[in-house]
């Protein structure tokens, strides 16, 4: 007998900032997911420093949900903060944690895109792109981003592509850029693999400006971003509709 499809909430969870355009990003990509997905019970929620929190949020649902990471690494926060937060209200048995955005190939059109902008072209034999990313203290969740660089390297003619972390001082921006000049670049720009404006991306705003080095814009609130956590929504509502059938 076919089972019921449960009325499953979608909780958009994001990190949490002390700068407020994070939030209002935030706010933004769950927006993009209620028009995406008329009907669908949406609600937006934080692991730390903005409202509402996630623990507030989850004891406010009284049916399933399914927690959706607004986060790109499978680091700290997806594998302990989220987990702790939602065993914290003994909410396990009807809620399902969603995977990370993750290196997802969507995610890097619009990293691609974001370049374009600048005016970038794939076909610039004198360029190198440093793809800045917030960097982790989970060495697999860095060299899982450090993929993104092939990924957005693929099909150009671009002198070079690499990765940079903000938070890793042993993988700082300006060394990737002195590889880069180092590996024949003439010019250098900088892809930032970050969600949202906020206090990390200022940092490397700043470093770029005082270098001369352009910087594209944070992947946003564009549809690909918001169609991408709706896909790690759809797979773990799959999941918790196996769990609670069983």
């Amino acid at each position: 007998m076919r089972v019921a499809r449960l009325v499953t909430t979608l909780i958009l969870t994001a990190h949490g900032s002390a700068d407020p355009r994070s939030a209002a990003n935030a706010r933004a990509v769950a927006a993009r997911l209620r028009r995406i997905r008329p009907g669908l019970d949406v609600r937006l929620a934080f692991c730390e420093l903005n409202t509402p929190n996630l623990v507030d949020v989850l004891n406010g649902c009284s049916g399933h949900a399914v927690v959706t990471p607004l986060l790109l690494a499978d680091a700290y926060h997806a594998r302990v903060d989220i987990p702790g937060q939602i065993a914290r209200c003994g909410a396990n048995h009807r809620v399902q944690q969603a995977n990370v955005l993750d290196v997802d190939d969507r995610l890097v059109s619009v990293l691609r895109e974001r370049l374009i902008e600048l005016g970038v072209s794939p076909f610039d034999d004198t360029l190198g792109v440093v793809v800045v990313a917030i960097g982790s203290s989970m060495p697999a969740a860095n060299a899982r981003t450090a993929t993104v660089a092939s990924k957005l390297a693929a099909g150009t003619r671009w002198a070079g592509v690499t990765t940079a972390f903000v938070t890793r001082p042993d993988a700082s921006p300006a060394d990737a850029v002195r590889r880069l000049r180092r590996q024949g670049a003439r010019r250098v720009v900088i892809a930032p693999w970050f969600l949202a404006p906020g206090l990390l991306p200022d940092r490397v705003r700043t470093y770029a400006r005082d270098a001369g080095i352009a910087m594209a814009q944070p992947l946003g609130a564009h549809t690909l971003v918001a169609a991408t956590a709706l896909d790690r929504y759809e797979h773990a509502r799959k999941t918790l509709d196996d769990r609670i059938a069983a």
